[in-house]
């Protein structure tokens, strides 16, 4: 599976806020680094066809996105930035609405619904009300949701935002866990989401994609200009984007 992104451009107006994307995914995690308003989630909102693009194509398979219709939102999981629930469901009420959108059968949602409360940690909440739930929980929320019906592109807006160190090493390993058949792009600012799970980063900036590569390679391309220091993924960050990346939540 290879999913291609073309020539892609975004336009509100006179700004531009995607400037003639090109790169190719391909089933792994990758991580798409950038500051706030670098366009990340305005690209994600394209990948899963909630915005429409100005310019370029989205190709799976060599064949546009636009020719798969519903059969390509099929293949799509989406945790997006913003949480909005409906406040009076419980988790596992939400949880089985997602799931009649996605089109599964009865069987399928009652063993994904139970094995996935599991690993988010929310199975002693699954009778509780959205609305009682901490932003932590949303979020872990969001991502079940996400990963129902066995996604083979899973998009993540900032999936660690809001949680507790253990909590993002949780979300970490069950990405990770589920990655060999997928391709998954994780937008952050958080270094640590991604670095160690994700094959490739794609550094975004102002609407441009300035850097794709392994962190190892990103690492050592820095290095060689700074010989005689100790190069890590956050002065890769500071060297791009001219600021510090963002920390983990205490």
């Amino acid at each position: 599976m290879e999913l291609k992104i073309y020539n892609l451009s975004k336009s509100y107006g006179d700004k531009l806020a995607l400037d003639h994307i090109s790169l190719s995914l391909t089933p792994g995690v990758y991580g798409l680094l950038g500051p706030n308003g670098a366009g990340k989630s305005t690209f994600m909102n394209i990948l899963v066809g909630n915005l429409p693009q100005t310019s370029g194509d989205i190709l799976l398979n060599d064949r546009s996105v636009s020719d798969f219709g519903q059969e390509y939102r099929k293949l799509l999981g989406y945790m997006p930035q913003q949480q909005i629930f409906y406040s009076f469901f419980t988790a596992r009420r939400f949880l089985e609405y997602m799931a009649v959108l996605k089109g599964m059968n009865v069987k399928q949602t009652e063993e994904e619904i139970e094995w996935l409360l599991e690993r988010v940690e929310l199975t002693e909440h699954a009778e509780q009300k959205i609305r009682t739930f901490s932003g932590g929980m949303k979020q872990r929320l969001l991502l079940a949701q996400a990963l129902m019906g066995n996604p083979k592109i899973l998009v993540l807006d900032e999936p660690s935002a809001g949680l507790d160190p253990k909590q993002r090493i949780l979300v970490r390993k069950l990405i990770s866990e589920v990655a060999s058949d997928k391709i998954i792009l994780i937008a952050t600012h958080v270094i640590s989401d991604v670095e160690s799970i994700a094959k490739e980063l794609i550094l975004l900036k102002n609407g441009h994609i300035i850097r794709k590569d392994t962190g190892e390679t990103l690492i050592q391309k820095l290095k060689t200009q700074n010989s005689e220091k100790k190069i890590t993924l956050e002065d890769v960050y500071m060297h791009y984007f001219g600021e510090k990346a963002g920390q983990e939540d205490a």
